[in-house]
């Protein structure tokens, strides 16, 4: 058996990526949280894997020809665990450039605007006076989280997983999806996706990978000193 993998994670849609993965994969990992609220992502020990101040990152004992290898950004790790567990990451060029494909749309689009959408719709609300000042915001990337998941939805017509088989590439998609009221999404408006959400939704390592750290979630949107500090430490942003 493999020893373990340090998984540097918190329970968000990026941290769940990869307890999903490490679950579905049947790789043994070991937890090692980072609580973002706190800053923790700052230190110097976190930054020397994860260079970007980002969660989540693992480190691979034997990942480099049996030497340890750090790896951050989170679907450069889906890649790294599908090659090291030879799953979910075919080997065909046609069937993995799909995957490869839906897995950078999805870093490159669905989770950068996504995040967008919940800064202004959750967190800026608390730490803006002027309300009106938001409205642009919010409608820019609330319409634009609608066109990503009208693009998803038509892609899941014909086919049950987004790039052929169930892959990285609707680990990497699915737990975006799972805050989608937050984004003012409406799943009856994509029924496609709504099946496709249900059905990945419905897996066991899934249910596993999200339940991880779950007692540790806050909710930033909150009122209240303790939320405060956070979106400050988060945002590294003053009240305006």
């Amino acid at each position: 058996m493999r020893p373990p993998i340090e998984l540097y994670y918190w329970p968000t849609p990026n941290g769940w990526k990869i307890s999903i993965a490490l679950e579905e994969m049947g790789l043994p990992y070991e937890l090692k949280l980072v609580n973002i609220g706190k800053g923790e992502q700052f230190s110097a020990a976190f930054q020397a894997i994860s260079p970007n101040g980002r969660m989540p990152a693992i480190i691979d004992p034997t990942g480099a020809d049996g030497e340890p290898l750090s790896v951050f950004e989170s679907g450069a790790i889906l890649q790294h665990l599908g090659r090291i567990s030879d799953q979910f990451y075919p080997q065909a060029a046609q069937v993995r450039a799909s995957v490869e494909e839906w897995l950078f749309w999805q870093v490159g689009g669905l989770g950068p605007m996504a995040g967008q959408t919940h800064h202004f719709r959750q967190y800026a609300p608390a730490m803006v006076k002027d309300q009106r000042a938001l409205a642009y915001g919010v409608r820019r990337y609330t319409d634009e989280v609608r066109r990503l998941y009208s693009v998803l939805d038509r892609r899941l017509a014909d086919r049950d997983y987004v790039a052929g088989d169930y892959s990285i590439a609707d680990m990497a998609i699915w737990p975006w999806i799972v805050p989608h009221r937050n984004q003012g999404q409406d799943l009856d408006r994509t029924p496609n996706l709504k099946d496709w959400f249900e059905r990945v939704g419905a897996r066991p390592a899934v249910q596993r990978g999200m339940a991880l750290g779950k007692e540790m979630r806050g909710n930033l949107a909150a009122p209240g000193a303790g939320a405060d500090q956070a979106r400050r430490v988060l945002f590294g942003q003053r009240e305006v």
